[in-house]
């Protein structure tokens, strides 16, 4: 299995529509080839902080998710809406 987690910190004024947008992309995401996993986790301590958990068959089928129409809209939706660049963090099942 191949796991992003995705580090993001929206501006204030955008949470919700941060919200939105990010659970569409991963309704659309979990029906993808390949797709285990994919969760949208809001901080409690600061509303701000978001984690994205995504995690694949293969990291092959992370790499189609990228190339996905849902995804591309996703990532240019929210690209303002990002108070500072996402992180992601690639792991490996053993």
């Amino acid at each position: 299995m191949f796991v992003t987690i995705v580090h993001v910190v929206v501006s204030p004024e955008h949470i919700e529509d941060f919200v939105a947008a990010t659970l569409a992309n991963a309704a659309e995401s979990s029906n993808e080839p390949g797709n285990v996993r994919f969760d949208v986790l809001q901080s409690k301590d600061d509303p701000t902080r978001f984690v994205l958990y995504e995690a694949y068959e293969s990291e092959e089928h992370a790499a189609a998710h990228k190339e996905t129409p849902h995804y591309k809209l996703w990532r240019d939706t929210v690209a303002d809406w990002m108070a500072e660049p996402r992180k992601g963090v690639h792991y490996c099942s053993r």
